[in-house]
Order: structure tokens, then sequence, then C-alpha cells
């Protein structure tokens, strides 16, 4: 009896996923479209948060692939993937990227490269939000003025860890790896494996190592 339920759950369940999944396609297209986000084919699981003030620019490559529910990536700390650009701000996103439940907060700039993969509840900030000043915090206003605001670059093919966070004016290296619940604060050269609070390099991959990703990756394609 109960393996009877069991499937029959299941089947439920399966449907329920293709069911909804063409809904969310369906609904985040729209949702990119009220919002002006340039994009070309990509896949949901869910619905991201979309901001785009006037005057900014999103742009997403082809081959998105993004989880925003628990169900698509049950990796803890479950929210939706967040596209937030400012006024004036621009975010590029390359092709063949995957995200799951990860925050890209934009308030210059943010441009991510292909085959880029962001792990689990990843955060990307290129501003510092608010002043170190506490004089110029007391004034909203000043402390808006007074933001620090610089570029980030996540170079192509490099892998984010789960719950890292990276932080304004870093570029990651082509090819580089940061570790799980990392916060990266300083560049990251190609071909480097960096984690830890502040990031730190943990080893330099070898040709052998970057040439077999590379193979794995075409493989998989």
């Amino acid at each position: 009896m109960q393996k009877i339920i069991v499937t029959i759950f299941k089947v439920l369940r399966r449907i329920d996923v293709y069911c909804s999944g063409a809904v969310n396609q369906l609904l985040c297209k729209i949702l990119f479209y009220i919002k002006n986000v340039q994009h070309a084919n990509f896949k949901t699981e869910g619905l991201p948060y979309v901001s785009i003030a006037t005057g900014g620019t999103c742009v997403i490559g082809s081959g998105l692939d993004m989880n925003n529910t628990l169900s698509s990536n049950p990796i803890g700390r479950p929210q939706p993937c967040v596209f937030f650009v400012d006024k004036n701000a621009q975010l590029i996103i390359g092709s063949n990227v995957g995200m799951s439940q990860a925050a890209l907060i934009c308030h210059s700039s943010i441009t991510i490269g292909n085959d880029v993969k962001l792990g689990g509840g990843v955060c990307v900030y290129d501003t510092d939000f608010h002043s170190i000043i506490p004089e110029i915090r007391k004034s909203p206003a000043l402390d808006l003025a007074n933001r620090i605001k610089k570029p980030v670059i996540i170079s192509d093919n490099a892998f984010i860890g789960a719950h890292s966070t990276i932080l304004k004016g870093v570029t990651i290296g082509k090819n580089s790896v940061v570790g799980a619940c990392s916060l990266v604060t300083k560049d990251i050269p190609d071909n480097q494996v960096w984690a830890g609070n502040p990031a730190k390099l943990i080893k330099v991959l070898s040709e052998q190592e970057i040439v077999s990703s590379s193979q794995e990756q075409l493989s998989i394609v």
C-alpha cells in the first residue's frame, strides 16, 4: 500500500514540476519584459526578484540556468535569485551561466563572463552601501552620496562556492575557484583556488587540471 501511495505521489509531483516549470518560464519572460531585461534563452525554477532602476542596464546571455526555489537546489538559506540594478548601473551576464539563489546587487557595474557558476546563496556587491564615517551615516542623503562603488568582474569559467560574498572592486580570474562561505575582498588571478574570510590563496591550478576541466566540460556539451 505504501509503495502505491509513494508512486502516486511521485507521479503527481512530476506533473506539478512540469506544469509549474512551463508557467514559471512564461511568467519570467513577462517579468524580464516588464523590467526591460535584455535576454536570450534561459531556464528557470521559480521566479527571481528583479529590480531595474530607470537608466539601469541588465543584459543576460544565452543559456542562463536559474534556481530560485528550495526544491530546485536544497542547499540551505534559500531565496530567489536577485537582480538589482540601480540607476545608470550595468549588470552584464554572459552565456551558459548557472546560479542558485544568488544575489547580484549592482550600483555601478557587475560583469559575469561565460560558463560561470554561482553556488547557492552567493552574493555579489559592487558597493559598500553605507559610509564608514558615523556622522555621514546619520544623514541618508549624505550617506547615499558618499557610498563607495567599484566594478566587479567575474571572468569566464570561474566557480564561486555556495554562500560566498564578492565585494566591490574585485576581479576574479578565468577558471578560478572560490571556496564555500568565503569573503572575497581583493582580486583573484586566473587559474587559482581561494577560500576563507577574508579569502586567501589555497592553490594554483596546474595546467593538467585546467585542461582536464576543459575536456570534462566539452564532454558534457
